[in-house]
């Protein structure tokens, strides 16, 4: 038995002594404008100073987002002085703190980040205010899944569409990431979530997360399904992700003072019609939003919100988190190539590190 004690023993040392290693290099996913095929792991130095007021984490997680695929494309360019690397968010641990840190963060902690690029590597920095701490109950492979989704959904339904309780909701790609957020935040609102979604599973899956209804857009004319479900009133609030091609059934889905919350362009831009008179009549409020150019002070109060008010949910088990499948780094190409197939339901992580537990539990025969 002293054998396999002595030769474990030597080889934790030798594990701890290589993460001692002082580092220099890290890799990232580098991309070229074009198809998945574009997209490769690259590496590149490691900065050796951050930023004032900045942090720099490990990324044990990423995930892939719609406007990872458009920046990949050539599309949506990240905002002026924002990372050119693709990832909206990431999870790891602080490894350095830049100046002017606030005592918040220290070395070593468990967090989240809101990125406006950066998130496809090994390493990212990110401002101090744009951290949010982990959940205790989830891993930081699970928690790479939460920052940009869910702050997109928090913010479509109460600092956009001001959902009150009793409100009716329609959540188009109900059981997409920022959709499978939705329905739960639209429940814990004391609204009723309503979803279009494009094949029985996902509507099953929304179904399950506690959407009321969920209509196929594929079979059909949804918005006499989403009439007959309100008693013909229609909804108060339609969380739309699709524009053009579902303008026609959004207008006579919505209710009369209806907020009509635009926040993504998947069925087209460009619409040829009397669309402005209907929403008069109805006295629609049009409200289009994107969370990634938005004010660092904007995201900042964004996320205090979220940390107060969402956060704790998380922790007490009363928030599930879709995803549909956690892919190994080395596979972003793979990656993107699921997500443009739109067959994913919920989030497609990316693992970057793996996360090794270590306490005195599991050493302690040593």
């Amino acid at each position: 038995m002293r054998v396999p004690v002595l030769f474990r023993v030597l080889s934790l040392v030798h594990s701890i002594n290589q993460g001692m290693a002082i580092r220099t290099m890290y890799r990232y996913a580098y991309f070229e404008p074009g198809g998945p095929e574009k997209l490769e792991i690259r590496s590149q130095e490691l900065p050796t100073t951050v930023k004032d007021k900045h942090v720099l984490i490990k990324v044990f997680s990423t995930a892939v987002n719609r406007a990872d695929t458009l920046q990949r494309k050539g599309f949506y360019p990240p905002p002026p002085g924002e990372s050119e690397i693709l990832g909206l968010e990431a999870a790891g641990v602080v490894d350095k703190l830049g100046p002017n840190c606030s005592d918040r963060w220290k070395k070593g902690d468990r967090v989240m980040a809101l990125l406006a690029g950066g998130g496809y590597a090994e390493y990212a920095t990110v401002h101090e205010d744009l951290l949010l701490n982990v959940p205790s109950n989830l891993n930081l492979t699970e928690a790479g899944g939460i920052p940009e989704v869910w702050l997109t959904a928090y913010q479509l339904l109460f600092f956009v569409g001001n959902v009150q309780p009793g409100d009716i909701v329609l959540i188009h790609a109900g059981a997409s990431g920022v959709g499978t957020a939705a329905i739960q935040l639209t429940r814990h609102a004391g609204a009723t979530p309503l979803i279009t979604a494009g094949s029985s599973a996902k509507i099953q899956t929304a179904l399950d997360l506690g959407a009321s209804k969920g209509f196929n857009y594929k079979d059909g004319d949804f918005s006499k399904a989403v009439l007959e479900a309100t008693n013909g009133r229609g909804v108060d609030v339609i969380l739309d992700c699709v524009g053009a091609s579902f303008y026609e059934q959004n207008i006579d889905s919505i209710a009369t003072d209806g907020r009509w919350v635009l926040y993504g362009l998947m069925g087209g831009g460009s619409i040829n019609a009397d669309i402005f008179s209907k929403l008069l009549r109805k006295r629609v409020s049009l409200l289009a939003t994107l969370l990634r150019s938005r004010s660092r002070e904007y995201k900042k109060k964004l996320i205090n919100s979220f940390t107060e008010q969402i956060l704790p949910l998380f922790e007490r088990g009363e928030l599930k988190l879709t995803i549909d499948r956690i892919l190994p780094f080395d596979k972003v190409a793979e990656a993107h190539k699921l997500m443009e197939s739109n067959t994913n339901t919920g989030k497609i992580i990316l693992k970057v590190h793996e996360e090794i537990q270590s306490n005195l539990t599991q050493h302690e025969e040593l």
